[in-house]
């Protein structure tokens, strides 16, 4: 396999368990990731929402980072638009200098969350979230230590400066994106979980490729390993997606019918909803990592990193497992 495997976990609240619970799974997970050999594990950013409990990934990292040994422990991601580049890139420095060259810097430009968690992320600020590039520049200035004399905080550093600096990766859905990775010199992760069409995956890591031939080019992919195709695929059925178009002409995605009546409550404006199924990749382990190598060898993806979304414990554990990137008689034991 010429390509790495990586675990996005968002604590998901998972029915009759509560968040206490969620976090626990989310540590043991990471634990079993270590075991099994995956290469990342990051954790995500939602507010407001009863169906997943990562809502400070900062805080959780710190956590996974002092229950795991030497694999890398990410956010993916920050949700830039409510926060001050200087305090996040601070915050990931203290990270990288308790554990050095195991933190990884995931942004993006999403809100993480409905309207209302929005205004009170944003409430007595003058962020209006229009100003993404700019405050992703910064980060990439104050990781590198490289804030020009002309900038308004010319002198400025984000200490203490870690032995090693955290790596940064875009998070995004689009050329666009992956055009403003490449221009910045940072990783990019295409969220194609989310936005579920290979020709838009083509376009983005074709233009990556040829603006940072040198970059990092991941794929976060919607997967779902079984013992059989049979049960896989029953469990893939399971999982729905929902797409709220807004009369405004913005598209969002959500991954729960609590999560439309949500913002059904909270819309500012028209929406109409539609329920979409989800595209996953799902099957046998075999399968699985066949259509993940045929994506690495038509886009040069150099690694993928796992979203499972269902909503079954045992089920979405197994999965992981089942993909593991190490057989059975490489992994390291957990320590009692």
């Amino acid at each position: 396999m010429n390509y790495k495997l990586g675990i996005l976990d968002q604590s998901p609240v998972f029915p009759g368990r509560n968040t206490f619970e969620a976090f626990q799974q989310t540590t043991h997970l990471a634990r079993k990731a270590e075991e099994w050999g995956y290469s990342r594990f990051w954790v995500a950013e939602h507010h407001h929402m009863e169906d997943v409990a990562g809502s400070s990934p900062e805080v959780l990292i710190s956590h996974l980072l002092a229950r795991t040994e030497y694999i890398q422990i990410g956010a993916g991601g920050i949700m830039l638009q409510h926060y001050s580049p200087y305090k996040v890139v601070e915050n990931f420095h203290v990270l990288s200098t308790l554990s050095p060259g195991r933190v990884d810097l995931g942004v993006g430009p999403s809100p993480g969350g409905l309207p209302l968690s929005t205004k009170a992320l944003q409430y007595g600020t003058e962020n209006d979230g229009k100003d993404f590039e700019d405050r992703l520049t910064f980060i990439k200035a104050l990781v590198d230590d490289t804030v020009g004399k002309h900038h308004p905080l010319a002198g400025i550093q984000a200490l203490p400066r870690p032995p090693i600096k955290p790596g940064i990766f875009l998070l995004g859905g689009s050329a666009n994106s992956a055009k403003l990775a490449a221009e910045l010199g940072l990783h990019f992760v295409f969220a194609n979980f989310l936005v579920s069409s290979e020709e838009v995956l083509a376009q983005a890591a074709k233009i990556y490729r040829e603006n940072y031939p040198q970059g990092t080019f991941i794929a976060a992919v919607s997967v779902l390993a079984a013992p059989d195709q049979k049960t896989a695929e029953e469990l893939a059925n399971e999982h729905r997606l929902y797409e709220i178009n807004l009369s405004s002409g913005r598209t969002l995605k959500v991954q729960s019918l609590r999560q439309v009546t949500a913002y059904e409550k909270q819309a500012t404006e028209p929406f109409e909803v539609k329920e979409i199924k989800a595209d996953m990749i799902a099957g046998t382990a075999c399968k699985v990592k066949a259509a993940l190598t045929r994506l690495h060898e038509v886009y040069h993806i150099d690694e993928f990193i796992l979203h499972t979304p269902i909503r079954k414990e045992k089920e979405r554990l197994r999965s992981f497992e089942l993909l593991s990137p190490l057989p059975a008689e490489e992994r390291i034991l957990e320590q009692v």
